[in-house]
């Protein structure tokens, strides 16, 4: 029913994830109109979304999806809406946010700023490729949790006042159709007791 009449290249497909036909811009009011739409309270709607974003501040890249819906889960959000909060990490801010949370965690951590350049090594061969990656993983878990909240406040609370004033214009909109379809319904009655 909603499939393309004509399917898409493997190339064009592959084009279409990394600029959109329509734009970002575009692709962005789409996920954030589903998000307004979405049932639910806009508590947990917003903590869903907030915890989507948190989730996108750690270092796990690939399990963002599974880490924001145990987040949204354990705190009764929108695990539906944890999963559009996860568009916080995206191609595009990945780079600012694994430098800020590495930089921060790595102050937290050692009380000093961070290495511009900091050493990985990792030999997968020889089976020690975590060692390799955890002087790494470590400051940028642990500056990801205070930037992760700080994030996820600022976004719950912007989601929050938006779903509430969209799901309050709503119910204005519900309420003025059936009133409309009740003064239409006794209108019809009068003329038929004519």
């Amino acid at each position: 029913m909603f499939r393309r009449r004509v399917e898409l290249h493997p190339i064009e497909r592959l084009r279409e994830l990394v600029w959109p036909r329509l734009g970002w811009k575009r692709a962005f009011q789409y996920g954030w109109r589903r998000v307004w739409r979405l049932g639910g309270t806009p508590h947990a709607v917003a903590l869903g979304v907030a915890a989507g974003a948190f989730a996108s501040f750690t270092p796990f890249l690939g399990f963002h999806f599974a880490v924001g819906f145990a987040i949204a889960w354990v705190l009764r959000g929108n695990l539906i809406a944890s999963a559009f909060g996860t568009f916080v990490g995206n191609p595009l801010t990945f780079p600012f946010i694994w430098i800020a949370t590495y930089d921060l965690g790595y102050w937290m951590l050692q009380g000093s700023e961070a290495p511009t350049e900091p050493e990985l090594q990792v030999d997968m061969l020889s089976g020690q490729a975590l060692e390799g990656i955890l002087p790494v993983l470590v400051p940028m878990l642990v500056g990801g949790i205070p930037l992760g909240l700080v994030v996820g406040g600022i976004i719950y609370y912007l989601t929050r006042s938006t779903v509430e004033a969209y799901q309050a214009k709503r119910r204005d909109r519900l309420a003025r159709k059936a009133a409309l379809r009740d003064r239409h319904a006794k209108d019809q009655s009068a003329v038929a007791e004519l």
